[in-house]
Order: C-alpha cells, then structure tokens, then sequence
C-alpha cells in the first residue's frame, strides 16, 4: 500500500464550513445510501459493493484521473495522529488503482477549524476532518452524541474502539444530525468520530474528591464545564494548545485532555500526572469524516470508494487514538509522573453527572428523545461484536505501555461497522 501523497502548505490556521449542493434528507437512511440521483455527479463507474480489485479496476477503467486535497486533523505527516490521514489516503488511492490521487496538507494550513465548512464549499478542501465540538451552535446534536457517550465503561483498548462504534452508529441513526451537516451543505462520510476518551493530566498528583475543589481545570465543551464544576474545580475554557504554557506558568492545574493530544503537545512535561476512569467516562469531543463541493460532482464510483475504505479509516483512526494512548503512558512515565485510577467515590459522582446529563438531552429533543437508550443499546450490540472478534483489554491504563501492541489490526472491527452501519448509506 503506497502512502498518500503530502504537501505541507502555509496558507494559515483558520478553518472552514462548506458547501455542498447535496439533496441530503433528514432521514438517516437516505443521506449517503441511494443518492445518487440527488448528487451533481455522474453514474459512471459504479460497482457491487464487495467486488474484488480487478472488477473495480474495470469499472473505473474509463473515467478521468481525479486529485483530491484532503486535510486530516494532524500537524504533519510525522506526528502521533498522523496515522489518521495516511491510512485513509493510502487506502483510497489504492482502491481506485490510483485514479483518485490524495494531496494530504497538514497542520490545518488550508483551513483552520472554524472555518473548515466554508473552505469545503468553496473547493479549497475536498475532504477533511472536522471538529464540531467547536461550533456547538451550529452543531447541538452533533455535540449530544458526544455528551451521551459520556458514561461508556472506559480503557485505553476496548473502550475506545466501542465507543467509536457506537458514536458513528447513533450518528447515521440520528436525523437531527445528518440535517446539521445537510445545512453546512457538506456531506458526511461519518458524521461522528468519538476520537480519544478524556483523562485528567495534571501537574500534582490526587484522583479523589477532595483533590478536586479549587483546581483550575482546562475543559474542551460545556459538558466538561458542568462536571468539574459539580465536583468542586474551575473548569477554565482554552484551546488545548494554550495547556502547556498555562500549566507551566501554574495558572492551570489539570487538563482534561485526550492522551494523543497531549503526548504530541508535549504537556507531559510540565504535568506528568494522568488520571483515569474505569467504571464511567467523561463525555467525547465530536469530530467527523466530511466532504465537499467537488465529492459532489464525482463519478458515481469514486463515491462509492470513498465509502468503501471506511475500514481502513477506522483503523487509521484508532491507531491514532489507542496507539496516542500508549505513547502517552510512555511520556508520563518518563516524566516522573504517576498514572492513577481514579477512586470509586468520584467515579460514581461522574457517573450521576452523566445519567443527568442524558435525560437533560432527552428532554431538550435535540437528537431525539431515545437518545439514551439508542446508545445504550448500540453499546451492548459493539461490546458484544468486539468480544466475538477476540479484542479485549490485558491489563489497565496505568501498565498500558506494556501490554498494547502497536501491530494491532482494527479493520476487522472497522468492517463490521461499515457493513452494519455505512453500507446502507452507500450511494448507489
């Protein structure tokens, strides 16, 4: 498998809301799969889903060779989350037998996020990972999947390749959200990403409740805001990039942060003190999987490939986030610091916090009033599929750096949510 193609641009930080002209229904079921006729491009191509390469290869034979500029979430192609992109732009140039050639530009130098949607409608971003945890307006039902993940069991391993199973599935399922995507105009290949699972890192040491209260405390949504406010601490709203040099001036006690960040902003250094969950979690940022103007206008079966390849990008994505998870086990050790569980106590006032939590989006109406139970029941059904695919935890977070094992395959757990959840969204 030969890696996507690179570009580091310098165009600026900002990012962008696009627009699509994507007849997108408020039905989950008629957003991706049978759109064919609601979308600009052509009906060239296409192809059975399972086809081997050489039927693909055939199909395509006769359509135009086509680049795509796709902007992943990481800041080059050396970082700790690069695996995210390469993994997904190899795969696509692969099965399009290279007729679909992907310009990856890192470090969001096209677009910051703020301003990803505009630049995917007007063309300057063809795909790209967004983050809609930072416009929580325009994204409310977006951003309560994530807060209704809050509570999943969690661990480095298992907990998080359920857990993105179950977010991109109540997603697809949920109308209110594909309709906020329907009106950025952009169109969603998966239109939630649960990304990493959230630990506090801290400069001093203490995981109980009585370590909490004056803490200041960086948060990344206003659910985060809520709960370290029920527990005593000041959250503190900041970009995570604003972390370390808050935290090494000792305006800023904790972060609550996803590992992966962490471990490449190099926070370890000045607050090497993890804490972790076991029995509960803390809420997701909500991220997703989008396409522009121009995936629009693509021959049918260029559509369907990047579609098809939703394997290889959750396996991109967690070798991000659980191989982040690791590397930042690693970082804190050496460090100097230590890697506590969090105790009971403060677990089941988490826990309290997020069943509140839910029934306050259920009553809201935002993304239904069965949210709840939509997630609840989408995590039986991934816990049950991962068991029977024979992933399961070795051990804790604390010692995860000895027991994960970076050649880790998460595809096989990545087909069976794109035949259970994207497939019937395939155009066709």
């Amino acid at each position: 498998m030969k890696p996507g193609r690179s570009r580091l641009r310098t165009l600026g930080l900002p990012l962008i809301a696009g627009v699509l002209s994507l007849a997108l229904s408020a039905c989950a079921g008629s957003v991706a799969g049978g759109t064919s006729g609601g979308l600009a491009g052509g009906g060239g191509g296409g192809y059975a889903p399972g086809a081997d390469q050489a039927t693909i290869d055939a199909a395509l034979a006769d359509l135009p060779e086509v680049e795509l500029t796709f902007q992943p979430s990481a800041a080059s192609a050396a970082s700790i989350q690069a695996p995210s992109g390469n993994v997904l732009a190899a795969a696509i140039e692969e099965r399009s037998g290279g007729k679909i050639k992907v310009d990856t530009v890192w470090g969001q130098a096209i677009a910051g996020y703020s301003e990803l949607f505009d630049a995917l409608s007007d063309g300057r971003v063809d795909l790209a990972l967004a983050l809609p945890v930072y416009q929580p307006a325009e994204f409310p039902a977006t951003n309560a999947v994530g807060e209704a993940l809050g509570g999943l069991p969690s661990s480095p391993y298992t907990g998080e390749m359920i857990t993105n199973a179950v977010g991109v599935d109540v997603a697809w399922n949920t109308p209110q959200v594909l309709q906020e995507y329907e009106d950025q105009s952009v169109y969603p290949i998966a239109p939630f990403i649960a990304s990493g699972g959230y630990y506090s890192v801290c400069t001093k040491t203490g995981v109980s409740e009585s370590d909490y209260p004056g803490r200041q405390v960086r948060i990344a949504s206003k659910a985060q805001s809520g709960l370290m406010s029920r527990i005593g601490a000041s959250p503190v709203s900041m970009e995570y990039t604003e972390a370390f040099e808050a935290m090494q001036r000792g305006t800023v006690d904790c972060s609550l942060a996803q590992l992966v960040t962490a471990a490449e902003g190099g926070l370890f250094e000045v607050a090497p003190n993890i804490g972790y969950m076991t029995d509960t979690s803390i809420s997701r940022s909500a991220s997703s999987l989008v396409a522009g103007k121009k995936f629009a206008e693509l021959p049918l079966g260029y559509r369907q490939i990047i579609f098809d390849v939703y394997a290889d990008h959750f396996h991109g994505q967690l070798q991000t986030g659980i191989g982040g998870n690791a590397a930042a086990v690693t970082a804190a050790k050496k460090a100097g610091g230590k890697i506590e569980r969090f105790d009971d106590a403060l677990q089941k006032d988490v826990a309290a916090f997020n069943s509140e939590n839910r029934k306050k989006i259920a009553e809201s109406g935002i993304a239904g009033d069965d949210l709840a139970e939509r997630v609840e029941a989408a995590a039986r059904k991934w816990t049950a599929k991962a068991k029977e695919l024979g992933y399961s935890d070795k051990g804790t977070t604390a010692d995860f750096d000895e027991w994960y094992d970076p050649k880790s395959d998460y595809r096989p757990m990545g087909e069976a949510v794109y035949q259970d959840v994207i497939l019937p969204r395939r155009p066709s």
